[in-house]
């Protein structure tokens, strides 16, 4: 346990210069290659009026969303009435639908658990 910990402090270590080194040009390029969605002055005033623009602009999504949602279960009970008529390719989507569901389940599970597999922290 004592050298995974020294190893993981020494791969902290690196990836803390590799930042340090690199960090302002990629910021730099970054704010570059984006300067387009930039604020011009960037005020706290002005990030408090866009934060709640977004807000309220997802709000206002939501009737559109909830009837995508009706819809979208109108369309898997239809399915589920014709299943007869089903296709193979149709019967796909929906197992890898419900394989990745369960995968994102299980990766929530794990995340929850504070990363482990078992639940006990070692």
């Amino acid at each position: 346990m004592a050298s995974k910990l020294v190893q993981l402090q020494s791969r902290a270590v690196q990836a803390s210069n590799f930042v340090a080194k690199h960090g302002g040009g990629y910021y730099k390029q970054l704010l570059e290659q984006n300067k387009q969605y930039i604020q011009d002055p960037p005020t706290v005033e002005k990030c408090s009026h866009l934060a709640n623009q977004l807000l309220y602009t997802r709000l206002a999504s939501i009737p559109g969303r909830y009837e995508a949602f009706w819809k979208e279960l109108d369309y898997a009970k239809n399915l589920w009435k014709n299943r007869q008529e089903l296709k193979v390719e149709d019967a796909g989507v929906a197992v890898l639908f419900g394989l990745e569901c369960f995968a994102w389940f299980c990766a929530g599970e794990i995340i929850g658990r504070g990363f482990t597999f078992t639940g006990y922290h070692v």
